[in-house]
């Protein structure tokens, strides 16, 4: 990939803010000549002459007609985030003056860009690689501590930088074996097969942790569904109003009255979660309250979290005991919450008491919900994402990891075979092909396309 190319000859432009009525807004115009044609409708300075990353402040002009006050950024090429000539304009933020502004930078020439083709062109000029430039578009929809950092992370080249260490490597193994094999009737060998696999082996267990993150990972970006579950009465409508600060859900000393699923999403410690309560777990003859139970079990083998609550001034050691060798059937992090504890009439500490898996609060009196929250923290292991932890929360990443790991299996495959350097070369070009894919230094068309179009029109 050249670090300087044009994606087109063109130029383009698009608002680069949110659109609506507001106290600026920025449009964004890029291309080869992008100073020359917002110069000929500024009236200030000359913009052909100034420097790159100036501002500068004037108005901008239909012929006579004065239509704004503006601030002029300029970046020139290959100094900018496009790569390209590209200039800024902060107008006033009416839908008026900055579609009379687009208007008259398209009839100098200008056209209106197509979803992310800002971010596209910086991609094919060699700004950043593709991985770096699908975390731009997370990091703008982030919209908790968590998903910011993990956005920021990969922006900044923390994934893009452990693909390209692997690739790499598996690179100058397949050098020597593409060497072997024009030096076949030799019979000599420049790769070294135990180190081969040894490297092999440690790429499947690298990428092994990167594709076990995407569950995870994927979560944490859209919000961990947290079910609240338990016995009927035992105050799951309570506690998600407590949690949300609302009154969300319908309370009531009624049995069953929660028979559809009720969901909201609240942001602890900068980790979105999505609570969702749920239909009391019994037996029942109520068809609308069995229907609620079954929605209740789907959100369970759906959920991430797990908040199993229970009135802990009526449920039994031994029922408790149940309870919690069911949960530990699904894999899914679980904490038992004594309910109700406002009620007892002695503050005495119980088996579960101790465990890390229970706690002890009131919803009703919004008692220990703060350790409640901590605990929730400690599950995910929050502190670990906002370390700055590589995760997968892409989709495609994923699929293109797992794609990897496919062809270093047979790789390994065909090494304790003792296939030919053919069939050895043909797997590594292969799991090489794929991570290549992965960052964008191998791409097509439709690839390209499919990534971009989900952007944002100035981006």
């Amino acid at each position: 990939m050249s670090s300087f190319n044009y994606f087109s000859g063109d130029t383009i432009a698009a608002l680069a803010t949110p659109p609506g009525v507001s106290a600026l807004a920025v449009i964004r115009v890029s291309g080869p000549e992008a100073i020359e044609l917002v110069n000929s409708v500024f009236k200030g300075k000359n913009l052909t002459e100034q420097e790159t990353h100036t501002l500068h402040f004037g108005k901008i002009v239909k012929g006579e007609d004065f239509i704004d006050e503006v601030l002029v950024s300029v970046f020139k090429a290959p100094k900018s985030f496009s790569g390209e000539n590209l200039v800024e304009i902060s107008c006033h933020g009416s839908n008026y003056i900055v579609a009379t502004i687009l208007k008259l930078l398209v009839s100098k020439g200008v056209r209106y860009a197509n979803p992310g083709e800002f971010t596209r062109r910086a991609f094919l000029n060699g700004k950043f690689d593709l991985v770096q430039a699908e975390a731009i578009a997370d990091l703008i929809h982030s919209d908790s501590e968590v998903s910011h950092h993990m956005a920021m992370n990969q922006m900044r080249g923390g994934f893009s930088n452990k693909i390209s260490l692997l690739r790499e490597r598996l690179v100058n193994f397949a050098s020597l074996l593409e060497l072997e094999l024009d030096f076949s009737e030799e019979d000599v060998e420049f790769a070294d097969r135990s180190h081969l696999k040894s490297l092999i082996l440690e790429m499947q267990t690298e990428i092994e942790i990167l594709t076990d993150s995407f569950s995870l990972g994927n979560v944490l970006k859209e919000g961990i569904p947290t079910v609240i579950a338990g016995k009927p009465n035992a105050g799951k409508s309570t506690l998600l109003n407590a949690l949300l600060n609302e009154e969300k859900a319908m309370v009531s000393e009624i049995a069953g009255t929660t028979r559809d699923v009720i969901e909201d999403e609240i942001t602890i410690s900068g980790v979105k979660f999505r609570f969702i309560d749920t239909a009391g777990l019994r037996e029942t003859e109520d068809t609308l309250e069995a229907m609620g139970i079954e929605r209740t079990m789907k959100k369970l083998d759906e959920a991430s979290l797990i908040i199993y609550l229970y009135d802990i001034n009526s449920t039994s050691e031994e029922e408790l005991n149940q309870v919690e060798a069911d949960l530990k059937k699904r894999s899914t992090p679980y904490i038992l919450v004594a309910n109700k504890a406002d009620k007892l009439p002695v503050l005495e500490p119980t088996t579960h008491n101790a465990q890390l898996t229970t706690i002890r609060i009131s919803a009703a009196q919004k008692t220990n919900l703060e350790e409640l929250k901590a605990r929730l923290l400690t599950l995910i292991n929050a502190e670990g994402f906002k370390s700055g932890n590589t995760v997968i929360t892409n989709a495609r990443h994923h699929e293109n990891l797992l794609k990897v790991s496919g062809a270093l299996k047979l790789t390994i495959d065909a090494l304790e075979r003792n296939l030919s350097n053919d069939f050895l070369a043909l797997e590594i070009r292969q799991a090489l092909y794929y991570l290549g894919e992965l960052t964008g230094s191998i791409t097509t068309e439709d690839l390209l396309g499919n990534i971009f179009s989900k952007f944002c029109i100035g981006k």
